[in-house]
């Protein structure tokens, strides 16, 4: 089956960096487009970025474009977000999903991201 484990969160202060790594298994990994999906406390999910499976191109929603790189190693089965220049309003529990912006069919359990001084 489908599994998608998220690891990599954290606290980290305003301005600074994380990377989280999504371990892809029960599917061929490098067929389908992965996104990153996040859900801040008390609100729904939010689109934060995509990585097609064919050429790579990658898609940022505004809030975190200059931001954050999405990335992906088809040979580890594994999906990357690299987070930089953390902001307090980045904080949420964010997910690996498979699938694009407007559609994923399945997301991992989440990894917390608190973002505080």
């Amino acid at each position: 089956q489908v599994q998608l484990v998220e690891s990599g969160g954290g606290l980290v202060q305003p301005g600074g960096s994380l990377r989280l790594s999504c371990a892809a298994s029960g599917f061929t990994f490098r067929n389908y487009q992965m996104s990153w999906v996040r859900q801040a406390p008390g609100k729904g999910l939010e689109w934060v970025s995509t990585i097609n499976e064919s050429d790579g191109s990658r898609f940022y929603s505004d809030f975190v474009k200059g931001r954050f790189t999405i990335s992906r190693d088809n040979a580890k089965n594994t999906l990357y977000l690299q987070m930089n220049s953390l902001r307090p309003e980045d904080t949420a529990v964010y997910y690996c999903a498979r699938g694009g912006q407007n559609y994923q069919d399945h997301r991992g359990q989440g990894t917390q991201v608190t973002v505080s001084s």
